[in-house]
């Protein structure tokens, strides 16, 4: 496969702000990115054979699963290796035919779309080759706005695939998620759909998000129990190490128990700080502090650490030769050569902390603070609506979302510290390490920085948003709040979606607006949403105090 087979413009570091041709900015390659191609085109086919398959009520779980592993597989770094994707795509059209028989034995007409028939061919040129007829720019004819709208709706059901997997995880399902991911890939393939249809299924699309991050909302705190303010190091504890990165939380309970009297002391990277919080997680006196920032910067960080290195989930970059032997993957994150622990038996995991050196004696760090969830938060709804009323707090900034390497995102950095002293800050997932270990001070009792945890806990925020609008009496709108987002890659997208659903306006995003909207449809935004781009932290402020 040459360098030039290859279109992908799915996050925000996309090459020149278009589209990467080569090889992805993430580092993902063209054989990566066609086969990620020609898994979505096998799980469109079988969304369209699993619908018709409903109408003759036949179901099947393994066929939910693999949807959502499948889709949560193609999010940007999750998943860079070619041989983990070539089963999927197998299994995709296994468990097809397999819905394809029992609906057509029900006498249920099945539809017979080159999608649902699509046979995957058997060795990896062959597919390659396939994949060229289904990508992204495979159709020169399409109008520009109808793709626009298909891939923000693809992008968009990643998203809510990745939290429903985590929720999945942890025992929380709802067939309403599935059924909804199942009629959005089908409708990609529609041609009869105008710009107004796939508006109103993107709209849909925020909505089935939200119903997946409350599911995956109730399966945290229902296992781990709801955050509380916790105060975590960032300094470093003499002994054995393990740093475990992403986002899976019960991946982090199963290491914790398995390292349980092994003289390991486990640290947090990158999203997994919030865990902290976790009533359930922190009770283990070997679960000690973080470690490192947000995940662009772990090739520099990873090779510092001493210990052991497990990634859970998404977030992955290319190891460097200096901890390359010593970094793990599990779940659905891969990269060539890295080992694989696909039974969440984390021996060898342990047997590595055990042979490196370790910290060779304490350090000495800051601290910073997690545990500011909605639980937390709405517990001091009516101080915090008092402070409002005698002017003491003037305004609530949710500054959030993913963090990333392109320059522009120092905006963040700028706007935080730059925010007047009667401010809070709420802030979540990886855009807050450009900010995260800043004293900001209190206000009425509480810091001016408040983590509300990952960018899988954004129904927390939602949550409180509302909230607050009921205690004030009036439309989130019109509250004394303002969204300034960063987005990166498709959970970003999904929780814009959601946001767009619950009619929130005035929402400013950074550092740049995606590639994959086209003028006309970020008009559609701009015209019902008033969606902003960023402009300066000095400007932006003064408008948002006026």
């Amino acid at each position: 496969m040459t360098q030039n087979q290859m279109f992908c413009f799915q996050c925000e570091q996309t090459a020149a702000g278009t589209g990467c041709t080569k090889i992805g900015v993430c580092g993902k390659k063209p054989e990566v990115a066609a086969l990620q191609d020609l898994l979505i085109h096998a799980l469109k086919g079988l969304s369209q054979v699993a619908l018709a398959a409903q109408k003759a009520g036949v179901k099947d779980p393994q066929v939910d699963k693999l949807t959502i592993e499948a889709l949560f597989s193609t999010l940007t770094n999750v998943n860079f290796d070619p041989d983990r994707f070539i089963p999927m795509i197998n299994r995709a059209v296994e468990l097809r035919e397999s819905l394809r028989k029992k609906a057509e034995t029900k006498t249920q007409t099945v539809a017979t779309t080159e999608a649902s028939t699509f046979v995957p061919e058997h060795t990896l040129d062959g597919l390659l080759e396939q994949a060229k007829s289904v990508g992204i720019k495979s159709d020169p004819t399409i109008d520009p706005d109808v793709l626009s709208l298909q891939q923000l709706l693809i992008y968009g059901i990643k998203g809510v695939a990745a939290y429903a997997d985590h929720a999945w995880i942890l025992g929380q399902k709802d067939p309403k998620i599935y059924n909804f991911i199942y009629q959005a890939l089908a409708a990609t393939l529609d041609q009869t759909l105008s710009v107004n249809d796939l508006v109103s299924l993107v709209l849909k699309c925020g909505e089935i998000n939200l119903c997946a991050m409350e599911l995956l909302d109730a399966a945290n705190t229902t296992t781990y129990g709801h955050p509380v303010p916790t105060k975590v190091p960032l300094g470093a504890k003499k002994g054995k190490a393990i740093l475990v990165s992403g986002h899976d939380l019960k991946d982090l309970e199963l290491l914790l128990k398995q390292t349980q009297n092994k003289g390991i002391y486990i640290y947090t990277h990158g999203e997994m700080l919030p865990a902290h919080g976790y009533p359930e997680l922190k009770k283990y006196p070997h679960f000690y502090g973080h470690y490192g920032t947000a995940w662009q910067n772990q090739q520099k960080e990873f090779k510092l650490f001493p210990g052991a290195i497990l990634m859970t989930t998404n977030c992955i970059q290319r190891p460097l030769e200096g901890y390359a032997d010593n970094i793990f993957t599990t779940g659905l994150v891969g990269w060539p050569n890295v080992i694989h622990i696909k039974d969440k038996d984390f021996t060898s995991v342990i047997e590595k902390a055990l042979e490196l050196p370790g910290f060779e004696a304490d350090t000495e760090g800051k601290t910073v603070m997690v545990g500011f969830a909605r639980n937390t938060i709405l517990g001091v709804a009516d101080k915090v609506a008092e402070a409002v009323k005698t002017k003491a707090l003037r305004h609530i900034l949710l500054v959030g979302g993913c963090d990333g390497a392109k320059p522009g995102r120092n905006y963040y950095t700028e706007l935080v510290e730059k925010a007047s002293k009667d401010t809070i800050i709420l802030t979540l997932a990886c855009g807050k390490f450009r900010f995260f270990d800043k004293d900001l001070g209190t206000l009425g009792g509480l810091p001016r920085l408040l983590d509300v945890g990952q960018c899988n806990d954004a129904y927390s925020a939602i949550k409180v948003a509302l909230v607050l609008s009921d205690v004030f009496g009036v439309g989130v709108n019109d509250l004394p709040l303002s969204l300034v987002l960063s987005w990166y890659e498709q959970k970003a997208v999904a929780i814009l979606l959601t946001l767009l659903y619950l009619g929130i306006k005035n929402i400013r995003l950074g550092p740049s607006l995606p590639a994959f909207i086209t003028p006309n449809i970020l008009d559609v935004l701009v015209k019902n949403f008033n969606i902003m781009p960023i402009t300066t932290a000095e400007k932006d402020l003064k408008a948002i105090l006026e």
